[in-house]
């Protein structure tokens, strides 16, 4: 038997359907389906509920995660780790999936290789079409340079400690986990002699002036630079410092019964000392930090004395405070239970987490 994972958040329940049908329509039944809720808001909760009960072959693991960074490596982990089956795959909520893909994974499943798949794209018209697999007209498809869609030895993936949980936001997670697997004498090969699965246009995500969700803008810069290290030293096992696919709900309960406040502005030794003396020192604790600018932030006052080259305070700009905040909680304190707001239009930043 193979597990398939899937990760989800707030995605079209149309094109999570089509995906979900696919699988039910397979040749080879052998198989089971994990569906990863990685903090959905409620609407989509409730639809979602609602909707997956028309297909017993999905177990659904729900996780509170609305207001974090997106992170698929933990989504996937937290699979991993409830996985009973000796092979896994990593696929994606929207894809249509060939009949016959269950088939081919029985095929190339292997104990020394792991497969990953080249994926048709299909336009925006053919997308909201409904027809059989073969007769979808492929608009493009991908290089092995994409490295998702993947067939794992269960035990190989473990072995590795899975996905590297560093990666929030996206990019590099499964080129990372890829690299490692050769790192330890594993072949990867990319499967493109079918195309086993199409990938259902859907509009991509542009944040606005009144999205207060948690977002790093240099996220994917970080990410890129960090796999390379990973090429470059041959690393195997990630997540060494922290346990991982790791979720405990009642941390998440516990949010609600905050301990201490803290008021803070945008000066930075103010943020710096706070950092390191309670958010990176204290434990157990639930704390609020909220943090707005500093009445002197540029004020006519500072920007003289800077003028006249005297003593000033040091600012941080808000955007660069949201940054250091979440850069901290992905380096240091991301199996903590959270929630982050940052709304750009009052310059506030507001935080909530379990220590």
């Amino acid at each position: 038997m193979i597990t398939i994972v899937l990760t989800y958040r707030n995605r079209d329940l149309n094109i999570l359907k089509k995906c979900l049908n696919s699988l039910l329509s397979q040749k080879n039944k052998n198989f089971e389906v994990i569906l990863v809720d990685y903090g959905s808001i409620e609407v989509y909760k409730e639809k979602l509920n609602q909707i997956i009960k028309e297909y017993d072959i999905v177990t659904v693991i729900r996780c509170n995660t609305q207001e974090q960074l997106w992170c698929k490596s933990r989504a996937i982990n937290i699979a991993l780790k409830q996985c009973k089956t000796p092979y896994i795959f990593i696929g994606d909520v929207d894809m249509i999936y060939h009949p016959g893909f269950i088939d081919k994974l029985n095929d190339l499943k292997s104990d020394t290789q792991i497969s990953y798949f080249q994926v048709g794209f299909l336009n925006e018209s053919e997308s909201k079409s409904d027809k059989a697999f073969n007769d979808y007209i492929i608009n493009f498809k991908s290089s092995e340079e994409a490295t998702g869609m993947t067939l794992f030895n269960t035990k190989a993936l473990n072995s590795v400690n899975g996905y590297d949980e560093f990666y929030h936001g996206w990019g590099a997670e499964d080129t990372d986990v890829h690299e490692r697997l050769k790192n330890i004498g594993y072949k990867v090969d990319f499967y493109s002699d079918t195309v086993l699965m199409l990938h259902q246009w859907h509009p991509k995500y542009y944040r606005n002036k009144n999205d207060i969700a948690p977002f790093h803008n240099s996220l994917e810069q970080i990410n890129y630079e960090y796999l390379q290290f990973s090429k470059k030293y041959n690393k195997t096992k990630a997540n060494n410092k922290f346990s991982w696919g790791t979720y405990n709900k009642s941390d998440y309960s516990a949010l609600k019964k905050i301990n201490t406040t803290y008021n803070l502005t945008n000066k930075k030794a103010e943020l710096k000392a706070f950092i390191n003396n309670v958010l990176l020192s204290e434990e157990g604790k639930v704390i609020e930090i909220i943090i707005k600018k500093h009445k002197a932030f540029k004020s006519l006052k500072e920007t003289t004395k800077k003028l006249l080259r005297k003593k000033t305070i040091s600012f941080i700009e808000m955007e660069d405070v949201n940054n250091l905040l979440l850069e901290n909680i992905i380096m240091n304190l991301r199996n903590k239970a959270y929630q982050f707001q940052y709304n750009t239009i009052h310059q506030r930043i507001h935080l909530i987490i379990k220590l």
